[in-house]
């Protein structure tokens, strides 16, 4: 049985998270290309699911169909309102590979969906079609990341609990491949200068937000925490547990993932890093406290 928390060393499974990070931007499109727009993005989200990660139910045609990426069995699961059941071995191949036989498996259930096969968020992007650099898969390093998602989920409901104010769901953001749980004050936020449509609209009120990456932008595994706009004097905060730090390069607190899974008491230490990051960033930038949190820290 694999550790609570696992290790997740970063140059070791490199090559296999950004062939992974392209197949799911190729299923997250898919369900962009066919939800409806929510405030925020939140339409494109994964989710956690017993087994991996899923798209959750997708609207096509008058039925409806879901994708999971099993990360037990390691296959690529089509599930349709209809009864069908299919799946595809996820295995070492390319992306353009991947492509390819992801639309036509997809064609086999009566599912035809145009997408821009363009990767988003990575410098760099090769067209899906045309990616054969990336073509890695370590399966037990796949499950390992997983097991990692489902550790931190945990923690990240638990943080939610006493949260009254607007807030997203736990959720899987394919782009930039972290897991995500944000906070917001209510009000809107000033514009930010020469934002595109998605960062307008993810960044359109005041935010608190706390994740998990697996290693891609940092260079190893972190959960972080960051306020937009961010006010003044963030930085200088003091914040728990004691490993965790504000990177003026990020702009964001960090906390690395082999600090906290080394630690006494992991879930404790990162629901501290939750905790102590938003009340820094909340009381700098006057959120009415009062009005969003439940004081008692109760569920009811």
């Amino acid at each position: 049985m694999l550790e609570r928390w696992p290790s997740l060393p970063w140059q070791e499974w490199q090559d296999t998270a950004n062939t992974l990070h392209m197949w799911m931007q190729i299923v997250g499109k898919t369900k962009l290309a066919l939800t409806p727009l929510r405030n925020h993005w939140w339409n494109v989200t994964f989710q956690l699911s017993a087994r991996g990660l899923t798209t959750g139910s997708i609207p096509y045609n008058n039925e409806s169909f879901e994708i999971q990426f099993d990360f037990l069995e390691h296959r690529l699961v089509i599930a349709t309102s209809a009864g069908q059941v299919e799946s595809l071995p996820l295995r070492p191949q390319s992306v353009a590979d991947f492509y390819q036989e992801y639309l036509a498996f997809l064609h086999r259930l009566g599912i035809d969906v145009k997408i821009w096969a363009m990767p988003v968020e990575i410098p760099d992007p090769i067209p899906f079609a045309e990616d054969r650099k990336h073509a890695s898969y370590d399966a037990p390093y796949v499950t390992r990341f997983w097991r990692i998602l489902q550790q931190s989920d945990g923690v990240f409901r638990k943080f939610e609990v006493p949260f009254l104010g607007k807030a997203s769901p736990v959720h899987f953001f394919w782009g930039s491949l972290d897991l995500a749980v944000t906070r917001f004050s209510g009000r809107p936020a000033p514009e930010r200068a020469g934002a595109d449509s998605i960062t307008r609209e993810a960044y359109s009120h005041e935010v608190i937000s706390a994740g998990f990456w697996p290693g891609s932008g940092f260079g190893e595994a972190a959960f972080y925490c960051y306020a937009a706009p961010e006010p003044a004097g963030l930085a200088q905060k003091a914040i728990f547990p004691k490993a965790a730090f504000y990177s003026r390069q990020l702009k964001e607190f960090l906390l690395k993932y082999e600090d906290l899974r080394n630690a006494a008491f992991p879930e404790d230490d990162l629901l501290s890093f939750l905790n102590s990051t938003y009340d820094a960033a909340a009381d700098l930038a006057g959120w009415d406290r009062v009005a969003l949190e439940r004081r008692d820290g109760s569920a009811s």
